[in-house]
């Protein structure tokens, strides 16, 4: 493995190493020298690369960690009570502006949330409404459809109707004038039978005359 080849490491383990080397940096440590002293922490805790180096199947151990609290330990014993108070102050303040801030954070997101949410009701809202509105106007649109075809239905009835009568009152029409005509001729036809029978009654009557004058004469 080349020098500085961090491969075999674990992503914990190099977040671990770059927690150390920020802390190492807070304390006025240079870069480099930080580094190297926040790997070396790691190596020395796991035994190398977690992923497949040295370190892998080891537990890892908290020397680094108890040495450090050893050292601070003895730091913290030196110091006088008023000394241990304010840092202790310091360090309550520091918890509080963090939970503070934690609170600040979760109450935006659960807003941002609500404000989602009630935006997202709106627009369901607004959808529905919508689509009601739709459904009213090809209601509506239906209705005059319908109304329109009743009606154009209507008029066809009626028309039909009309046209009903007129053909009817036409064929009537016809038929009188065709039974007038039948009773014209019929009279005319029993005008001419009997102008034949009174004809033929005055030839038989000039006849008989004829007949009785020459018996007279005779």
């Amino acid at each position: 493995m080349p020098r500085g080849d961090k491969s075999k490491y674990t992503d914990k383990q190099k977040r671990k190493a770059e927690h150390i080397e920020e802390g190492y940096r807070e304390r006025g440590v240079s870069e480099d020298e930080a580094e190297a002293r926040a790997w070396a922490t790691v190596n020395k805790e796991s035994g190398g690369g977690n992923k497949s180096g040295s370190g892998r199947g080891r537990r890892d151990t908290k020397v680094s960690a108890r040495k450090g609290g050893r050292i601070g330990g003895r730091a913290s014993a030196g110091r006088s009570a008023s000394k241990r108070s304010a840092s202790a102050k310091k360090a309550a303040a520091t918890r509080k502006r963090n939970a503070a801030a934690r609170k600040a954070s979760s109450t935006k997101r659960s807003t941002a949330k609500k404000g989602a949410s009630k935006s997202t009701a709106r627009k369901t809202t607004a959808r529905k409404s919508s689509a009601r509105k739709s459904t009213g106007r090809k209601m509506a649109a239906g209705r005059k459809t319908t109304t329109r075809k009743t009606g154009a239905r209507k008029s066809t009835a009626r028309k039909t109707t009309a046209r009903k009568t007129t053909a009817r009152k036409t064929t009537a029409r016809k038929t009188g004038a065709r039974k007038a005509a039948t009773k014209k001729t019929a009279r005319k036809t029993s005008a001419r039978k009997s102008t034949a029978r009174k004809s033929t009654a005055r030839k038989s009557t000039r006849k008989s005359t004829t007949r009785r004058s020459s018996r007279k004469t005779a």
